[in-house]
């Protein structure tokens, strides 16, 4: 299935915002690695871990499978698609930052 430039921007802000939870359980939790986590905090983390790896990765995969529908480097649409999911969602009611 082909994506639209607009339909990759809100997936990559969904892997944004499922990183940016990934940061969130380890700035309340410390790393994950230190041993001293809870069950409950290692399975929030894991969760989290999951869900931003599982996006990550569509995102990728749709990122491709535009470029090459339409012909451009991918390099290029995925250099597009974070510079449109860094800015505000303008239906937000936001401000675009242009």
């Amino acid at each position: 299935m082909a994506h639209t430039i607009d339909e990759l921007v809100e997936l990559q802000r969904a892997a944004n915002a499922a990183q940016a939870e990934m940061q969130r359980i380890r700035d309340a939790f410390g790393r994950p690695t230190e041993g001293r986590w809870a069950a409950e905090q290692h399975t929030e983390w894991e969760t989290a871990w999951r869900a931003w790896s599982d996006l990550s990765r569509q995102v990728q995969l749709a990122i491709t499978e535009h470029a090459e529908s339409e012909g451009l480097p991918r390099g290029t649409v995925e250099a597009e698609v974070q510079r449109r999911a860094r800015r505000p969602d303008p239906g937000a009611g936001g401000t675009d930052g242009a």
